[in-house]
């Protein structure tokens, strides 16, 4: 028998997915056929605390606090009056890498310190020699190394090493776990194992072996589970740090905490090898499930898991849709100016779908989107340049074909190398974020860059609060005992596809064009860095 929202929140049969986002908290309750029924959110920032980005213990707990309170108190207007009682399941999920070590009193050392951090390098430089693999800045493992390499004194007295997502699940469970996406982003996974590398572990331990630190590596990371695994049930502790106002009852089942990367996947049903999501807003990023390794490291491609194990190849790009956001913003005082009332849907639509008929190579036009720098192009600032010489072709349409194109000429170049050099075979890609706001526009660009079918989901933009509640349903609701990728495809994604947009040649063709002379032209935006 289905049960409406009220009689499931009633019953205990609601499930609750949190995810702690770099400027938002949000929870989801969703439904037994895995529907959003319930949402609470709380606004938060990161701090710049002696010259590192962190958040503070006590702002993750009233963050936390003050987000179960909203969802109470939402529940309690859509449903009349009710209470949040017991649920089915609970799981957590955060900002990926960072640094959050504790010593045997479960205080922690430093303060956390998250993604953002860029004082790792050499640290990062280092690791990614000795393993042969990429180690990125943002990686567990380069904060540990950087402060062993800086002699901080609080590293002889680690016990327990973790990610924001694997702290708070410790603190409401008691359990030092940690789901497979998530620890993939702490130290490389063995796919061969689901586990840390045990050869990068031993590798590290010697590197480290002179210090004479009396923990190894393994002795202070958290266990690594797959989705579906046991992970523990909310403590009675735990259900106080929770939720404040004493209803919520301890003993449900939390599945293995997972790292927002993990959950982006889950929620554009982007799990099974030979797919893969593609988010572009003010920064972009592809995630692409591969069927076997890489033949080689690239610093511009990060290897994560999914949350069930499979490798992926992440291709993170700074820079995406604000200088396009920019340049209509001009087009919108420039109606104003003529008295025109503005809607900003019909002015997006109307520039995007223009971009649309102009020349697939923007007539020679050239734009540099880059606000910051870009790691991918080897530009550690950026400037926004549109350049262009007498004899293009310089039309409002391939005005905004280049600005379009320019949104994802970067996550094209890292693309090209999976897609070209690696021949990785994907069968579908999703994407969502602002970019494709505008009904088929982002997708045909995007299809033209990565020359591969793009689908957009309705469901999309519920995100990662929504795809960690999913993990939670996996964990309690997997009667067939599925797969992750069948459990996504039969309970939830059933009969929804998406909308389907496949490259054309000419698209293609054109796009290529564009890429070559973007690639010849980036002395120009290097230029452009040094004397403005």
């Amino acid at each position: 028998m289905k049960l409406d929202a009220k009689s499931t929140i009633e019953t205990g049969k609601a499930i609750l997915g949190i995810e702690l986002g770099s400027t938002r908290i949000k929870a989801v309750l969703i439904d037994r056929e895995n529907r959003p029924i319930a949402q609470g959110s709380h606004t938060w920032e990161n701090l710049l605390v002696d010259g590192l980005w962190t958040y503070s213990i006590e702002a993750i707990w009233s963050g936390l606090q003050d987000c179960y309170a909203d969802l109470r108190s939402n529940v309690k207007k859509l449903y009349d009056g009710i209470e949040i009682e017991s649920l089915a399941a609970i799981g957590v999920s955060a900002m990926m890498h960072g640094y959050m070590p504790f010593n045997e009193k479960e205080e922690i050392l430093v303060p956390f310190r998250t993604w953002r951090n860029t004082n790792t390098g050499r640290a990062a430089a280092e690791l990614s020699e000795l393993f042969v693999y990429n180690i990125p800045l943002r990686w567990s493992i380069s904060h540990l190394y950087q402060a062993i390499l800086n002699n901080e004194t609080h590293v002889k007295d680690i016990k327990f090493l973790t990610t924001l997502a694997g702290y708070v699940h410790w603190q409401i469970t008691g359990e030092k776990v940690l789901g497979i996406g998530d620890a993939s982003g702490m130290l490389p996974i063995d796919p061969a194992t689901n586990n840390y590398s045990a050869e990068m572990v031993e590798k590290f331990d010697n590197l480290i072996a002179p210090k004479e630190y009396n923990w190894k590596l393994e002795d202070i990371l958290p266990k690594v589970l797959s989705a579906g695994e046991n992970a523990g049930v909310l403590t009675p502790e735990g259900s106080r740090k929770l939720d404040v106002s004493g209803h919520l009852k301890a003993g449900i089942p939390v599945c293995p905490p997972e790292g927002d990367a993990g959950t982006g996947m889950v929620a554009t049903n982007a799990v099974k090898q030979r797919t893969g999501n593609v988010s572009a807003g003010t920064s972009s990023f592809s995630m692409i499930v591969l069927e076997k390794e890489l033949s080689k490291p690239y610093e511009m491609i990060d290897m994560v898991t999914t949350p069930d194990g499979s490798l992926v190849a992440m291709v993170h790009c700074n820079n995406c849709t604000s200088d396009l956001n920019a340049w209509v913003n001009l087009f919108k005082e420039y109606q104003e100016l003529l008295g025109i009332p503005v809607n900003m849907d019909e002015i997006y639509s109307k520039l995007y779908n223009i971009a649309l008929t102009g020349d697939t190579d923007c007539g020679g036009l050239l734009s540099y989107n880059y606000i910051s720098g870009e790691p991918v192009t080897g530009l550690a600032e950026g400037r926004p340049l549109f350049i262009r010489s007498a004899n293009d072709k310089f039309s409002l349409a391939n005005f905004m074909r280049t600005h379009l194109y320019a949104s994802v000429g970067v996550l094209k170049i890292g693309n090209d190398i999976l897609f070209n050099d690696e021949k990785v075979k994907v069968d579908r890609i999703t994407g969502h974020g602002g970019l494709f706001r505008t009904k088929g526009v982002g997708q045909r660009i995007l299809a033209a860059a990565i020359n591969s079918p793009i689908s957009v989901m309705e469901t999309a933009g519920e995100g990662g609060a929504w795809g960690i509640a999913l993990l939670g349903s996996y964990l309690v609701n997997n009667d067939k005992k599925q797969s992750l990728a069948d459990f996504l495809d039969e309970n939830v994604f059933a009969g929804d596809a998406g909308i389907e947009v496949s490259p054309t040649l000419e698209d293609v063709a054109g796009f290529n064009a564009y890429i070559e002379s973007y690639k010849a032209g980036l002395p120009i935006e290097e230029a452009a860095v040094r004397f403005k």
